[in-house]
This record gives structure tokens, sequence and C-alpha cells, in this order.
């Protein structure tokens, strides 16, 4: 049986790596992005890799890993910006925001350790296709939720909502390498 926790922390690790290169390449130019652009911003990425799941064609080279691995991050960075006061500054330092990225993984983890306990692994049954049309069904409840101010009755919000889809994200990077 392989150990999920060590092949759940190597594809975190690659997606941390991505993350840093990019903010040492961008800034964090993302902290300008408001819950719904980063929501449009996770949408792109898996309508792309449903579009070649379906078709089996592609003309861009970027892969569906490296799209897992965007929509990890996007993820990542929408329960950073939830988690940042209002007055924190548009530009972190690469260090403030690889401590944000940090932090929030490791939120992420310990939920993922939880539910991986009581669903029995079931993830590892699960196909591509699902994980993706799991991701566009959180993105159109995270929607619903920003057009209801964000608010809900009965259901989790919208950061519970960008925990499964990194997890998902997650567990398809790593079912890819297997």
């Amino acid at each position: 049986m392989p150990d999920t926790l060590t092949q759940y922390r190597n594809v975190l690790a690659q997606c941390k790596d991505m993350y840093i290169k990019k903010a040492k390449d961008y800034g964090t130019s993302w902290r300008l992005l408001r819950p719904i652009s980063i929501v449009d911003q996770v949408y792109i990425k898996a309508a792309r890799i449903r579009q070649i799941q379906e078709t089996g064609k592609q003309q861009i080279g970027d892969t569906i890993e490296s799209e897992f691995i965007g929509i990890v991050n996007y993820g990542i960075i929408a329960l950073i910006q939830a988690s940042l006061p209002a007055e924190a500054p548009a530009e972190l330092s690469a260090e403030e925001a690889k401590n944000w990225y940090e932090l929030k993984a490791k939120e992420i983890e310990d939920l993922m350790l939880q539910k991986n306990h009581d669903y029995g692994e079931a993830w590892r049954d699960m196909s591509q296709q699902s994980f993706v049309d799991l991701i566009l069904v959180k993105l159109l409840r995270i929607k619903q939720i920003l057009a209801n101010d964000g608010q809900t009755m009965v259901s989790e919000g919208i950061d519970a909502n960008f925990i499964d889809i990194v997890n998902y994200g997650i567990f398809a990077l790593i079912r890819i390498g297997e």
C-alpha cells in the first residue's frame, strides 16, 4: 500500500516549488485578485483539463499535470487571500508569501488526514475525470455562495470548498505519478 502522506507531501512540495518560482517571477500580483477572479482562474484550468480528457487532443504544450499544479496553487492562494486582513499590503515579501503558503498547506493536509481516515482512501479508486468534475462542481458552489454574499444556510462555506479543490488536485497529481 502506498504511503499517502509521503506521496501527498511530495506532490505538495512540487506545487510549492512552482508557487515560489512564480512569486520570484511575478511577486504576489495575485493579491489583486478578488475571490471570483480566483474561481475563474481555477475554472479555466479545470475546464481545459476536461476538454483534453473529452477530446484526447491539445494544442498548447502545458500538461494536465501543470494545470493541476495551478489548481492547487490558486486554491491555496484563495485561502491566503481570505485570511489576510483588509489592510495587508498588495505585495508580500517572498518570505511572507512562503510562510502563508506553508500555513494554509498544513491546514489542508490536516483536514485531508482526517477525511482520508473516515473515507478509507476512497480517492484512490476515483478517476482523473471525477477529480476534474468535482473541482468544477465545487467552483460552481463557490460562485453561488459569492452570489449569496458569502452566506450559506446549511452548507460548507467558500474556504471548505477551496480546501476540497486543493485536495482533489493533489490526489489527481498523486494518481498521475503512479
